[in-house]
């Protein structure tokens, strides 16, 4: 199913109920929000032409078209000269459209197993142990990174710094002495660090940052940060399985100078014989990639590069968050489960209904999702009952806009169940 082409059509439709319903509901107002402000028993007539709202696999960049993949290496192997190239390419990619962002000359960029996970598994795994941790954690996956730390790394002095679901921890009290793990935007809490958030420059541990949701749609202190990881299925829309490391030199200075106590998994070596491996960062990978998947994520640099690079993602995506902001200040029933706008996420935006309950939220999931006009909004299985809806870089704002209305439409029927 083409997001795009279900545009023209959906257009096509909207119009000419528009024309048949105006003299009913009067030209003044936009169809399908009197609709839902005046006969709310009644369907919203125009639907976002692009239901996809996941917040991972997220969706595909506008006008995505499997054509753009005709170039993959298929059937060919990964360390041969032009899957190297492909390999090698997607990671130079990256570079210079981060380089932009703040991202130093000098920090190395390597594709990885397992998405985001494997890349902030493979960062624990190696580098932590010759100082104290702390951790801090906001959401599920910032909490299993803590749980790593306490129940599998065995021997660790950890700090916990915890928030709850929808509210920051006291990120003053951390100690940069410590090695650092945190997340920079909660993908399952709709909350992200501060703006003016930065380690300091005289830390004498490392900054270890799970960015996932935020690379490609925040603002990020990269150059004071010692590793980044994030993957392809977040902000550019690309597909699963890849992860990205990015480290620093003083992350690499503590990969050639500490050998972790525990055993390592080969797919988390990034040394030999104390040295840092650094063919993985020059596209020779630990085990074998999608080919496939590397072609699509070069689709999404090429796509992210002509839609103004970096700055033009970010701006993007507040301007996404902005739809849904207008939207719930107009209804007492709906919230932000992120109280604080300096720290509510622009991407993973996590919303919370005040007067229905927790079967009923669910039911407009089901509704919207019944009628193609919202998939996966469903808030995370261990977050409170709500939505979250993803704002990254590859939605567009016509589609939230035209998703608003039937927010109004689903919750008039699950007040009525």
């Amino acid at each position: 199913m083409m997001c795009t082409a279900q545009r023209t059509v959906r257009a096509v439709c909207f119009a000419e109920g528009a024309r048949i319903l105006r003299p009913v509901l009067g030209s003044s107002r936009r169809f399908s929000t009197a609709i839902a402000d005046e006969l709310p028993e009644i369907k919203p007539a125009l639907k976002p032409a692009c239901p996809n709202f996941s917040s991972g696999p997220c969706a595909k960049r506008p006008g995505y078209n499997l054509e753009a993949l005709s170039d993959a290496a298929l059937g060919r192997s990964h360390r041969a000269k032009i899957g190297k190239a492909k390999l090698s390419g997607a990671i130079k990619q990256t570079h210079e459209l981060l380089a932009p962002a703040g991202l130093p000359d000098d920090y190395l960029i390597g594709i990885v197993p397992a998405s985001d996970t494997g890349a902030v598994e493979m960062a624990m795994w190696s580098l932590l142990g010759p100082r104290p941790v702390s951790v801090v954690h906001f959401e599920s996956f910032g909490s299993d990174w803590y749980t790593d730390a306490t129940k599998q790394l065995k021997g660790l002095e950890v700090t916990n710094v915890k928030g709850d679901y929808g509210e920051l921890p006291d990120i003053h009290s951390v100690n940069w002495d410590d090695d650092v793990v945190f997340t920079f935007n909660g993908t399952t809490s709709g909350v992200k660090l501060p703006a003016n958030f930065k380690p300091p420059d005289d830390r004498q541990g490392l900054a270890i940052c799970d960015a996932t949701s935020a690379v490609f749609a925040q603002e990020m202190p990269f150059a004071s940060l010692d590793v980044v990881t994030f993957s392809w299925q977040k902000c550019l829309g690309g597909e699963g399985a890849h992860g990205m490391l990015i480290l620093s030199p003083r992350a690499v200075e503590r990969l050639e100078s500490y050998s972790p106590p525990w055993p390592m998994p080969k797919i988390f070596r990034m040394t030999k014989a104390g040295k840092l491996n650094r063919d993985i960062f020059d596209g020779s990978t630990i085990n074998t990639p999608s080919l496939l998947a590397t072609e699509d994520y070069l689709d999404a640099l090429k796509w992210a590069k002509g839609l103004g690079g970096y700055s033009a993602l970010v701006a993007k995506s507040n301007a996404n968050l902005a739809v849904i902001e207008k939207f719930v200040e107009q209804r007492p029933w709906m919230e932000f489960l992120s109280k604080d706008p300096a720290t509510r996420s622009n991407t993973s935006v996590c919303l919370c209904v005040n007067d229905l309950s927790a079967a009923q939220v669910k039911s407009m999931a089901g509704l919207l999702e019944k009628e193609g006009v919202a998939l996966d909004i469903g808030a995370y299985r261990s977050a409170p009952p709500g939505f979250r809806i993803w704002c990254g870089p590859t939605v567009e704002a016509e589609d939230l806009e035209a998703l608003m209305p039937w927010l109004d439409y689903a919750h008039e029927q699950a007040a009525r169940s």
